[in-house]
């Protein structure tokens, strides 16, 4: 940031009286400006045993297989996001959807918040954001071509809670390595 967005005087990165980090300031009108971490909200699309991935065709990690995410808008709900995402990259509409998992990716200062639940039909599409949209059992992920960490990780233990029977109770966890060059978790 160089210049203050309410009065347009260069601004200064310097901790504020009280603060413990570094803020931008501006010192012609005292505007302080915090920098937090992004949302990202997104869903595990669910039918009968198969989940959907699409495959990116955006940077970071054009050509590699996710589920449908992307940063929360502001005045949506987290669910409202996640459906938004999943519509837009996959052009599929769910039925009633459940929080699943929370990832805390300090590194890149990023919260996932990832949710679970059906497709109301089996129809699926690529959006802007997708050259290609699948359905997969498990064995057919392709596991090594999965564009990030916490896709991942939260696939894995999907598939793990799945197996145990014991129905999907709410996953937390935090990605502290950047795994590859780039964007995201």
């Amino acid at each position: 940031m160089n210049f203050c967005s309410n009065c347009a005087a260069p601004v200064e990165l310097k901790i504020p009286s009280g603060d413990d980090r570094s803020r931008y300031i501006c010192d012609s009108c005292g505007s302080i400006f915090y920098s937090n971490p992004k949302l990202v909200v997104g869903c595990i699309p669910e039918w009968e045993e198969k989940i959907l991935l699409c495959k990116r065709a955006i940077e970071p990690r054009r050509g590699k297989w996710t589920l449908p995410a992307g940063y929360l808008e502001n005045e949506e709900t987290a669910a409202a996001g996640a459906r938004r995402e999943t519509l837009e990259e996959a052009e599929v509409i769910l039925g009633e959807i459940e929080p699943y998992a929370l990832f805390d990716l300090p590194f890149v200062s990023q919260i996932y918040f990832m949710f679970r639940g059906p497709m109301v039909e089996n129809r699926f599409g690529s959006g802007e954001e997708s050259l290609e949209v699948d359905l997969f059992t498990e064995a057919e992920i392709p596991w090594d071509e999965i564009a990030f960490t916490v896709i991942k990780e939260t696939l894995q233990r999907y598939f793990r809670d799945r197996a145990a029977g014991r129905g999907f109770p709410f996953q937390m966890g935090t990605i502290f390595v950047k795994p590859f060059r780039g964007h995201g978790g």
